[in-house]
């Protein structure tokens, strides 16, 4: 590809996705403790030779998209329309601004695009102007009638099924679109088909057998369950955390505020549920502990806010990638009391950690007023994390 052309990309993710079942519109599910259209949307983003990536999102998808990928550069989200076909040219009449040589356009609804799926599509579209993906069909066809008898057989040979990114010259793709939309054609169901209307050749490059469409509650489950063989290396650490009491009027507990006749003597908040969770989710990933990656002698790290420990531990986990299958916290102290903030702080922690509180727990106990903690000099934490890694990590 040359230096100087300019690759876009049209994100489409504005459908309303029926017969994936209930749960909302399914580029906004998780998959993999992932969102669909994150996983959609990453992959673009983040390849060097992509320089804007155009969303297309139904308006009533605002907030649910914004939440959905967050920390991805795009541009600002484009309107959809009643079809794909109209979701398409909305994205293309949004990117013209940009003047973009090549435009990928891809469904949000296939999240597994991998980057050599990318980078041949743009050589492809550079060197013929329209092409698409393919994968060979391996079943054998059949042709049937209203009757529902065969009518013919395909050569299989000749068959391939389509995929998405679909590449193009931009302003090829768009006149086609445009002149459609005029014609009043609404019916294509591909990019690929408006280009062979308007007279243009569209050739095929392989494809990804991964780079599949999310569609039926059945295509989840069986994604699921295959994203989860690729995470066979379970593992579990154990983390300990204590602070004394000090002059305060609250202590930082699993990422809450809660009121209390004292506060911690502590570097940072002195939150013991955190640290004690930072801890074990590095014990996991056998990566120290958290005094090595923020050291007490670290000015910096004066009275900081523990939820960017937990934070960063979750990130190690995600950068070998890798997911958290449970976190749990046991909070020993006499007082504050915690069940009545139990599930706040459940809610803290997976907030700030980006898994599913139903695997998040905290429980509490005392020491039956023996020790420190009887004392109620301070208060004690131990914490386990289960995290699942890829045996090659």
């Amino acid at each position: 590809m040359a230096k100087s052309q300019r690759t876009a990309v049209v994100l489409v993710a504005a459908g309303r996705g029926l017969r994936a079942g209930a749960g909302g519109p399914k580029q906004y599910r998780s998959i993999g403790g992932v969102p669909v259209i994150y996983r959609a949307m990453e992959a673009f983003s983040r390849h060097p030779d992509v320089s804007a990536v155009q969303p297309v999102v139904n308006p009533d998808d605002g907030a649910m998209f914004t939440a959905a990928v967050t920390g991805l550069a795009h541009e600002p989200p484009a309107n959809g329309g009643a079809t794909r076909q109209a979701s398409v040219l909305a994205g293309l009449e949004a990117l013209a601004k940009h003047k973009p040589d090549i435009v990928l356009i891809h469904d949000a609804a296939r999240p597994f695009v991998s980057e050599g799926v990318i980078s041949r599509a743009i050589e492809a579209a550079s060197r013929t102007g329209a092409a698409i993906p393919v994968v060979p069909v391996t079943d054998t066809i059949k042709l049937t009638g209203e009757s529902g008898h065969v009518e013919d057989t395909p050569d299989r040979a000749r068959l391939r099924i389509a995929q998405t990114p679909q590449s193009f010259r931009f302003d090829v793709i768009l006149e086609a679109h445009r002149r459609a939309a005029k014609d009043g054609r609404s019916d294509f169901t591909d990019d690929a088909a408006i280009a062979e209307w308007a007279g243009l050749t569209v050739a095929t490059f392989e494809g990804d057998v991964a780079n599949m469409k999310l569609t039926t509650p059945e295509d989840f489950v069986r994604e699921e369950a295959r994203l989860a063989s690729l995470l066979g290396d379970i593992r579990t650490g154990t983390g300990y955390d204590v602070h004394a009491f000090g002059e305060g009027d609250h202590v930082m507990i699993c990422g809450v505020r809660v009121p209390h006749t004292k506060g911690f003597l502590a570097h940072s908040d002195g939150d013991v549920g955190l640290h004690a969770l930072v801890d074990a989710i590095l014990g996991a990933l056998a990566d120290g502990d958290i005094g090595s990656h923020f050291p007490p002698s670290d000015a910096k790290w004066k009275g900081a806010s523990s939820d960017q420990f937990l934070k960063y531990a979750i990130d190690r986990v995600t950068q070998r990638g890798g997911r958290v299958a449970n976190l749990e916290v046991t909070l020993i102290c006499e007082r504050p009391k915690i069940g009545p903030l139990r599930d706040t702080m459940r809610a803290r922690i997976a907030e700030i950690s980006g898994v599913d509180i139903s695997r998040v727990a905290v429980k509490a106990t005392t020491s039956e007023r023996l020790g420190f903690t009887g004392r109620e000099e301070g208060i004690a934490a131990t914490a386990s994390a289960t995290i699942r890694l890829p045996w090659s990590a």
